[in-house]
């Protein structure tokens, strides 16, 4: 298959929903803590700028496709250009990070994580 053949039609920006039952906390936690922009507000889900042409979609389970789980499958992770500079930002929010700031040749990152009010798992990184 040539390169022509398996261009797709395009894509505008991605979004990726993510479901939660108390969809008023995890507005503030989006909106105050990780300082998103809501962007699309269709009621039940509350659609979030992350970056230039990507989107995270916050989904109140009693209307949305799928339901909260307490098992939380996903990774948001969003890559930045300066880790440190998020590291001492989320910490000054007061957010409990598990997993430390710490350096990965193998995987060629600096990265740290944390959980949102629901559980679901934010990664944070920069290339080396």
């Amino acid at each position: 298959m040539s390169q022509e053949e398996r261009k797709n039609p395009g894509v505008d920006l991605a979004i990726t929903f993510i479901y939660f039952k108390d969809l008023p906390k995890a507005m503030a936690f989006y909106e105050d803590i990780m300082g998103f922009t809501l962007k699309i507000d269709q009621g039940f889900c509350k659609i979030y700028q992350a970056s230039s042409n990507g989107m995270v979609g916050l989904v109140d389970e009693v209307r949305g496709f799928h339901k909260a789980s307490e098992i939380k499958p996903i990774i948001l992770c969003y890559r930045v250009p300066d880790v440190d500079e998020w590291y001492a930002f989320i910490k000054g929010k007061g957010v409990e990070i598990f997993r430390d700031l710490k350096t990965s040749q193998e995987e060629k990152i600096r990265a740290f994580l944390f959980h949102d009010p629901e559980g679901h798992v934010i990664e944070v990184q920069s290339g080396l």
